[in-house]
Formats: structure tokens, sequence, C-alpha cells
């Protein structure tokens, strides 16, 4: 499972997941903290649909975090004002760049999530287009 879907499911999913899969490696392994949680702001970068130029929306609000275990550095960024997921984001994000034989485990609870994530996005989605007017039926004869 590549970074950016674990990170998305982690993000979007349940925060208890987060929760346990960092707490699977801080019980088990030394972990350095090298940058403790703090505020940024990142840059929002959106692509003007009728002449295709990319233009700058304005700034987000992220906390981001690294750490290092077993000598591999994780990174853990997130929006909005959320420290200690972005810690546990980066102690899972060091654990598999160290390649630490407990990520082997996590893929199917991480993709377990990923389904109930999309599950719950298409019930949604389901949700909203109930109330999707067809104007080809208003048609008056």
């Amino acid at each position: 499972m590549k970074r950016k879907q674990r990170t998305e499911i982690l993000v979007a999913g349940s925060p208890d997941l987060a929760v346990s899969l960092a707490n699977d490696i801080l019980s088990r392994y030394q972990v350095e903290v090298i940058e403790k949680p703090n505020h940024g702001l990142v840059m929002t970068q959106v692509r003007e649909t009728a002449q295709k130029s990319l233009f700058y929306l304005g700034e987000v609000l992220v906390t981001e975090c690294k750490v290092r275990t077993n000598g591999a550095v994780g990174i853990g960024i997130v929006k909005g004002d959320q420290p200690e997921l972005a810690y546990h984001l980066a102690v899972i994000d060091a654990a598999y760049a160290a390649e630490l034989e407990e990520t082997a485990a996590w893929s199917a609870a991480l993709l377990a999530e990923g389904e109930r994530i999309q599950a719950e996005r298409l019930a949604l989605h389901a949700k909203v287009m109930r109330t999707k007017v067809d104007f080809e039926t208003m048609d008056i004869d």
C-alpha cells in the first residue's frame, strides 16, 4: 500500500485506528521526536477550468510532526489543529519507512477501513442524488 493511500485512510477513517497502530509501535520501539507537532500554513493550488491555468487559492492551516524510529524518519501532516493525529501519522510513517515487521499485519485493517470509508461515501452520494432535479421531466407539453 502506498503512503498516500495509507494516509488518506488514516485521516478519513476512525481515529482509533491510527491510535492503535501507533501504540503498537510505541510500546515496542524507541521513538525519538525530531519535531514536535506544530502549526504551519500550506498554499492551496487550484486549476482554473476554462484556461487550465494554476493559481493559489489561499492558505490552509496544517499540523506537522517528525519522528525517528530504528533510523527511519516519519512525517505526519494533517489539515487543521490535530497534534495527536499528526504525531500518530508520523509514528506510523516511520514504522513503514523502517520496514518493521508489525506493518505487514496492518494492511488488512487499513484495507477494511478503506472499504468502510468508500461504502460510507457511496451511501452519502446516493442520498444526495435522490434530491437531484431532472429538468427534462419538468417540461410542460
